[in-house]
């Protein structure tokens, strides 16, 4: 008797899925337990990171707890306990965190006037490749101006020109590197480079008011008009300021005298 195509179609499947399970068994017997095993240190693996990435982030918390101590106690004027919780920072394995730690206690030789051994910190921080240039950069800046009054005006220069002479993108501290780099100039007489860099830093974005007001009187005394549009927009936003501010003494005290001629009138 003839099978219907119905009853083909079900062979076939039939057929087709005892080869594959065949083929699975023989895959099985073959490599089960290198597959097993492979399974298996893919979870181990993925476990460990999951605990590994929870105690990353416990050390951030503990660390992050201790550093806010410190600066609290730096701040309260007790500085052995404060230096005692940095050193525990910087002898850790988080390099943000050495790098904090060692920035402030550099700060703390400084305020002593120990101006050596905070030079000798910041060092450390400048010449650590694992933490982000800009830090680093940083570092040598505070390191630099520690150590100015004992430094050659030409090792100060050498020391600021990459942060000075960078392009696309600058460096996040062009303005206090030219500065230094200005003043080292000054020093050895070269007074179109100082006014130079003097007239760069006053057009510079990144520099603060201060920086830029004093940046802008050193340009003028070395021949560079450094006066740019936007120290022209904000001695006018001052001239608004004050305008503003003389109206509203004015209004004030003309609301006493109005409130006093009122009440002549209601006595009258």
């Amino acid at each position: 008797m003839a099978l219907s195509p119905t009853n083909n179609a079900a062979l076939l499947q039939e057929v087709d899925e005892a080869v594959r399970k065949d083929r699975l068994d023989t895959i099985m017997q073959r490599y089960g337990r290198w597959i097993i095993g492979a399974v298996l240190a893919g979870l181990l693996a993925f476990g460990g990171y999951l605990y590994w990435s929870h105690r990353q982030d416990v050390a951030r918390g503990e660390n992050a707890e201790i550093l806010l101590g410190a600066l609290d106690k730096a701040g309260t004027n007790q500085p052995r306990a404060a230096t005692s919780e940095l050193k525990t920072l910087e002898a850790g394995n988080a390099p943000a965190y050495r790098a904090a730690a060692l920035i402030e206690q550099a700060n703390m030789k400084a305020q002593t006037g120990d101006l050596k051994a905070a030079a000798a910190l910041m060092a450390k921080v400048a010449a650590d490749t694992k933490l982000d240039k800009a830090m680093r950069d940083l570092a040598l800046i505070r390191q630099t101006a520690f150590e100015f009054d004992t430094l050659k005006s030409e090792t100060v220069i050498a020391r600021m020109k990459p942060m000075v002479d960078a392009k696309d993108p600058a460096s996040s501290w062009f303005a206090s590197a030219a500065e230094l780099s200005a003043i080292a100039h000054y020093q050895l007489g070269h007074y179109d480079q100082a006014g130079a860099l003097y007239g760069r830093i006053a057009k510079s974005p990144n520099a603060g008011k201060t920086l830029q007001s004093r940046s802008v009187q050193m340009a003028g005394m070395l021949g560079v008009d450094a006066v740019t549009d936007g120290a022209a927009a904000s001695a006018a936003a001052e001239k608004k300021t004050a305008a503003q501010s003389a109206a509203g003494d004015q209004k004030g005290e003309a609301a006493p005298k109005a409130a006093a001629a009122a009440k002549v009138e209601e006595k009258k």
